[in-house]
């Protein structure tokens, strides 16, 4: 198999780092809302991704987080809390909104046939693993406790010589990180481990710290989630391509400078836009995961949004799943004409393959199984034995 890293801007041979096995972090749901099309495509990459890996023998291990608590979070509480809401879920505490809006992207991922991740960890239970981690970066010289007194702590980025590795950008052209008051920081660009307790933020939404009540930053959170689960190094890190920079930037510079190793790959997969533009509320050209399962059976809207190429833009337009219909119920008449001649052990074609091992080629590999069920279907029509293809086809679309 090989595979784009991010990193290196390559296809590089896949070569895991535990023999037979591949471990994959990819970072899930901040749980502040309704899930979009973004987290949903993101979800299904890597669904698609481990189930090839498990078609290739491989043992595979996927963790998706939850950050279960963060600035958006709180101020939705905080609104639902004010006299005059007019709201579904007035004066609702911030854990029970992250953990309503949890269970909306459970039942999501779950209708389209996504996978359960070997781990789902909650940002919120892992503090222990936080603290340990801004120690070992504090001990490293390469995280400090804010100049004021604020309670915060900020990794130094002119500390580690790395930063900007994954995006190859030097530090004088970033952007300054806007998650605090840069009165506490070294640099502007300096970003927070560790967020101080601020007056009238809900108590609960705080722990006692080393360096003060506060909550955890949100780039430290899945440094800590993945080394706990996967190790100082393992083989894959995903997630959306707006998560790139500043998110997984500062992930693999938290992370190296604690002394692991991390990720041997990233990968990120493209946006979904509307018609060639991007999705905006404002301009009212969005559409949600739960406004298309209105408009098609799940498995339509699995293909559609698994149907392009994992780092190509997906555009949707209003006839996107009339098409990925078609092609469903295509496949699906042929299968039901040729269930009889179905055998178990089926095995995918060798152009299916070439195409899932090279970078995860979903069009080309479609283009494979839609090949296959327009011979079977010829087959049929002249009174041949089309049980090659229909258990060819059957192969593919049970991997996908």
């Amino acid at each position: 198999m090989r595979f784009y890293d991010s990193a290196s801007a390559t296809i590089r041979e896949f070569e895991p780092v535990v023999p037979g096995e591949a471990r994959i972090y990819y970072c899930g749901a901040t749980v502040q809302g309704e899930p979009h099309l973004g987290h949903i495509r993101s979800a299904l990459v890597f669904d698609q991704l481990s189930r090839w890996m498990r078609y290739r023998g491989l043992k595979v291990t996927t963790v998706r987080n939850v950050t279960d608590i963060d600035d958006k979070i709180l101020a939705k509480s905080a609104d639902s809390m004010q006299p005059g809401f007019e709201g579904e879920f007035p004066n609702e505490q911030w854990w029970a909104l992250a953990y309503r809006f949890e269970k909306v992207f459970a039942r999501a991922y779950a209708a389209l046939g996504i996978d359960p991740p070997t781990y789902e960890p909650r940002a919120t239970g892992h503090i222990p693993e936080m603290f340990a981690l801004i120690q070992r970066l504090i001990d490293r010289g390469h995280a400090y406790p804010a100049l004021d007194d604020s309670g915060d702590v900020y990794f130094d980025v002119r500390s580690w010589g790395k930063y900007g590795a994954l995006t190859n950008q030097s530090v004088e052209d970033m952007q300054d990180s806007a998650d605090a008051d840069p009165r506490g920081k070294r640099d502007p660009r300096d970003f927070a481990l560790w967020k101080g307790y601020k007056e009238g933020e809900p108590l609960t939404a705080s722990w006692e710290s080393p360096w003060g009540r506060g909550r955890p930053g949100w780039h430290l959170e899945c440094s800590a989630m993945a080394g706990k689960y996967l190790g100082s190094r393992f083989d894959i890190h995903g997630g959306g391509l707006d998560l790139r920079f500043p998110h997984h930037e500062n992930e693999l510079a938290q992370s190296t400078a604690a002394g692991d190793d991390f990720a041997n790959f990233w990968m990120h997969n493209g946006m979904v836009t509307y018609e060639g533009e991007k999705m905006s509320k404002s301009i009212g050209n969005t559409i949600s995961p739960a406004q298309m399962l209105q408009m098609a059976r799940p498995l339509v809207v699995r293909y559609y949004l698994g149907s392009a190429h994992y780092r190509s833009i997906l555009d949707y337009r209003p006839s996107s799943l009339q098409e990925a219909a078609t092609a469903i119920e295509r496949v699906e008449a042929f299968l039901a004409a040729t269930q009889d001649v179905l055998k178990p052990g089926r095995e995918v074609p060798e152009a299916f393959a070439e195409a899932m091992d090279d970078d995860v080629n979903i069009p080309r590999a479609l283009a494979v199984l839609h090949e296959q069920t327009r011979a079977g279907n010829a087959a049929l029509a002249a009174g041949e034995d089309a049980s090659e293809a229909a258990n060819a086809v059957m192969a593919m679309a049970e991997v996908l």
